[in-house]
């Protein structure tokens, strides 16, 4: 009967608890380094095109303003 139980444990901390141990490393040592260059420059993508979508909004709103006084109460 110990048998039975010993060859499970045998296996997982042969192979298993190795495998899990490099995979975990390996995956805080990417996310203390931080973003990488092509990350980067999609964030710096994004963040330009957030910073023209508000200024369309402002202009959108400014314009409805101008045309329609009251299209806010309708919100």
């Amino acid at each position: 009967m110990m048998h039975i139980i010993m060859v499970p444990i045998i296996i997982f901390l042969l192979i298993v608890a190795p495998i899990w141990l490099i995979l975990h490393y390996k995956s805080q040592r990417q996310i203390s380094q931080g973003l990488s260059e092509e990350e980067y420059m999609q964030m710096s993508e994004l963040s330009e095109l957030a910073d023209r979508m508000a200024d369309r909004i402002k202009t959108l709103e400014a314009i409805l303003d101008e045309e329609a006084p009251q299209w806010r109460k309708g919100v």
